[in-house]
């Protein structure tokens, strides 16, 4: 007859004993793929700051159901090459249970596909609306809104509130900027207004003085550059500003991005424009949504007591933590399938960046109404003032 002790060691080496006292809980393995270095590193080493605060936060009051979550970074420095071979390794090497990520468009649209085939779920952060899809992805959940709905909060400014009508509307040769300027201009077409000017610009061009001529010949009366390309942004308001042309201008958050300042030939040249923003960190009458002022106070002096970066980025970031929080908790479970049926189930999650919802027919969580319209010159403590409604 075997001996107890063997049939004992058996189970263990087959993992058929659950926890007992004094055993570490099996962590919840969590894959980051963040652009901390490179071109496209400002957003992601913000977000960073807010990804790393939520799994701290968790962790310290015990994690989920008693499970550690368990981060493991990988940096893409924006190359979707490496995104797919950094995506790859979490998957297959890692045995992560959730990604997160990658942080910007072009990145995802390589590596979506091969979470999804991996049966993984993945909580997308970029803003292009082929990444998600619930028959191709079906375990893609996105966080973070689509570029649609920066263009459309964009166009309901201009259009609503400035009630303007002859818009030039400006793109850059990248593919997201000239998808965006594309849809732009059909979205203005839809709501009855066809732009008196629309060009395309290499984000490296120094020399606009011909492009924003053309436009203010053309009868322009609101500028509205779609481009994530800050420099390009800061070439546009000073183009405007040498030629005394106070025209507004209202489009991409880069508008309002906090490397143009160092970048205008006059502070001056950063007024009467406009950039699509968040409802969670817009001040109104000096004031931010409470769940964003309770972030700001709990993470402000891990940083050293001032913020100087786009907050939302923290939120957003923070959020994604928060949001596999809430479906492991609801699942009881990091099974895939429970997972998806947590998310297409939850409506109005109470979040920092947005509250959100998703469906089986819809995996976009963010609301359109968290979209607003912030002044671009208002920065303070990583967030904006209301633009005059």
């Amino acid at each position: 007859m075997r001996s107890s002790a063997w049939i004992y060691g058996l189970a263990a080496c087959l993992g058929l004993l659950s926890s007992g006292p004094g055993q570490a809980a099996e962590p919840i393995r969590i894959g980051w793929l963040s652009s901390l270095t490179g071109p496209l590193s400002s957003a992601a080493i913000a977000e960073n700051q807010g990804v790393q605060f939520a799994i701290k936060e968790i962790n310290a009051a015990g994690g989920i159901d008693g499970r550690p979550l368990e981060l493991l970074t990988r940096d893409t420095a924006g190359e979707p090459t490496k995104a797919v071979n950094l995506a790859q390794q979490l998957l297959f090497s890692d045995k992560v249970q959730f990604v997160i990520g990658p942080v910007n468009s072009g990145e995802s649209l390589a590596t979506v596909p091969i979470v999804a085939r991996a049966g993984i779920p993945n909580i997308i952060i970029g803003t292009i609306d082929e990444l998600t899809d619930p028959k191709k992805y079906p375990l893609a959940f996105r966080a973070i809104n689509t570029n649609r709905q920066w263009i459309e909060g964009g166009n309901a400014y201009a259009l609503d509130v400035l009630k303007r009508r002859k818009v030039a509307v400006i793109g850059d040769t990248s593919g997201y900027g000239t998808s965006s300027a594309k849809t732009a201009a059909a979205l203005l077409e839809q709501a009855g207004v066809k732009p008196v000017y629309s060009v395309l610009i290499d984000p490296n061009k120094t020399d606009l003085t011909d492009e924003m001529t053309k436009a203010r010949a053309a009868g322009a009366d609101v500028v509205m550059p779609w481009s994530a390309a800050t420099g390009l942004m800061a070439r546009i308001l000073n183009t405007r500003g040498d030629m005394g042309w106070d025209v507004p201008v209202v489009g991409h958050p880069a508008i309002m991005a906090l490397p143009i300042k160092a970048l205008l030939n006059k502070p001056d040249y950063w007024q009467n424009a406009f950039a699509a923003g968040y409802q969670s960190t817009t001040y109104v009458d000096g004031r931010l949504p409470p769940r964003t002022q309770a972030l700001i106070d709990k993470i402000k002096p891990t940083l050293g007591g001032t913020i100087d970066f786009t907050f939302w980025w923290v939120a957003l970031g923070y959020d994604t933590v928060k949001i596999i929080e809430h479906a492991v908790k609801q699942a009881g479970s990091t099974d895939p399938k429970k997972i998806k049926a947590v998310l297409e189930a939850t409506r109005d999650l109470p979040g920092v960046y947005a509250s959100y919802s998703w469906s089986p027919q819809d995996h976009n969580g963010f609301p359109d109404k968290n979209i607003v319209a912030d002044i671009a010159a208002s920065f303070r403590d990583g967030c904006y003032e209301a633009a005059p409604r």
